[in-house]
């Protein structure tokens, strides 16, 4: 085979010719691409609803984007039943597994949240109230089950229209709780399964702070807070070394301690050894008169789990929580002092998270990214996320926040 000879200039020509087209290109994409009302209006149905408009909702939405009412454009692509089974579920779906992933089947948790923002409810809700979404009994689906998800998979494979064919209903009357004892999402199957399931609870706190107030426990850490809570579990020298403790494991396990005692009377019951991911498992809740066999009390096992580790460590005795991130660096958060500080059971600790202004503010900068398929870049984007959480407060209506950010968006 003969070989060219290897010419250095023409490769540097390709080089610099390729060059040159990707620094176009990259100007090209960062160009703002605003185009006229009938591609804004079309761009802000695509993002809201994941799917084209027709021909006739794309004329509606043309003609109120040409009038200036970008707002009202963004309610008719709303009206589209993608909203609620793409846009949605994709918004929603990563907050009901730990994997964080989208690619989950429909569960109760994330129709539950779909309903809510449907029927323009309080958003807070989410984390207290008694409340579930189920299909219309009229489908003729498998009934709503406690203990799998057959439920949900139906409406998910028929393509229900979730405008029309989810119905409220509330957890107390399917479950074996009390209305007392339902805490929004937090008391669904699909999240007990996902945080209740094994562990000491301690992943319930942990994942609803991260879905729902956006920060993670690393952010929150503060070693000036008491340790007087921090349960037996939780070594005070691992590995021989007290200053791991204090200097580490304290500054997560003194607030988030106190707080997850709220989860005390819950737990989610599976047979360990034939069904380890608890498919067919369900959510146990310790009513008043219930007594645990290891602990005495109403409180879950769990929550002796390996309580040889510190004997004098926290004994815990009932479901109060404290908040004691209401003071220190932790404030920032935002708590309502018009709520106590403390309470017992998770509906009230869910209230306490669903006031703090970490709460509101999350869930703008999550449909901001949503919709404009970006975080917040610049002052002007961090601007408009403190004006629409400001918004979102006065009713906190989700829909809202998505419309808003589509017509701030609208552009690009």
């Amino acid at each position: 085979m003969k070989l060219g000879r290897y010419n250095p200039s023409k490769e540097i020509g390709k080089k610099t010719t390729s060059t040159v087209l990707l620094l176009l290109c990259s100007v090209l994409l960062s160009q703002p691409s605003f185009g006229g009302s009938r591609e804004q209006a079309k761009r802000m149905h695509d993002r809201l609803a994941g799917v084209p408009p027709s021909e006739t909702v794309l004329n509606n939405m043309e003609t109120l984007v040409a009038s200036g009412d970008v707002l009202g454009a963004a309610t008719v692509a709303m009206n589209n039943p993608a909203f609620y089974s793409v846009t949605l579920k994709n918004l929603v779906t990563p907050w009901t597994n730990e994997a964080q992933t989208v690619f989950a089947d429909l569960n109760d948790y994330t129709a539950t949240v779909i309903g809510i923002v449907r029927d323009d409810y309080d958003f807070r809700k989410i984390l207290y109230d008694d409340i579930l979404y189920v299909a219309d009994p009229s489908l003729g689906l498998t009934p709503y089950s406690t203990t799998n998800n057959t439920h949900y998979q139906q409406i998910e494979a028929q393509n229900i229209d979730m405008t029309t064919g989810l119905v409220e209903t509330t957890q107390s009357s399917v479950s074996n709780f009390p209305a007392s004892a339902a805490a929004g999402v937090t008391t669904t199957r699909a999240a007990a399964k996902a945080f209740f399931i094994d562990g000491t609870n301690r992943a319930m706190f942990r994942f609803t702070l991260m879905n729902q107030l956006c920060t993670d426990l690393e952010p929150l850490k503060d070693v000036t807070r008491s340790s007087d809570r921090i349960r037996q579990d939780v070594s005070r020298s691992p590995g021989g070394d007290s200053r791991i403790f204090m200097n580490n494991c304290l500054g997560c396990h003194a607030g988030m301690d106190p707080l997850t005692q709220a989860f005390a009377y819950y737990e989610f019951a599976h047979d360990v050894t034939n069904d380890p991911e608890g498919n067919n498992g369900q959510l146990v809740y310790n009513d008043v008169g219930a007594v645990d066999s290891v602990t005495g009390t109403q409180v879950q096992k769990k929550y002796h789990n390996n309580n040889d580790n510190f004997k004098p460590g926290y004994v815990t005795l009932d479901d109060r929580w404290d908040n004691y991130w209401r003071n220190g660096p932790n404030s920032l958060l935002g708590w309502d002092t018009g709520l106590p500080s403390g309470g017992n059971g998770a509906k009230s600790m869910g209230q306490e998270l669903a006031n703090s202004e970490a709460f509101a503010s999350c869930q703008v900068k999550k449909v901001f990214k949503s919709v404009c398929l970006r975080p917040a870049v610049d002052a002007t984007d961090r601007a408009q996320i403190s004006s629409m959480t400001t918004s979102f407060k006065s009713g906190y209506n989700l829909k809202q926040v998505f419309a808003e950010s589509a017509a701030y968006c609208i552009g690009g």
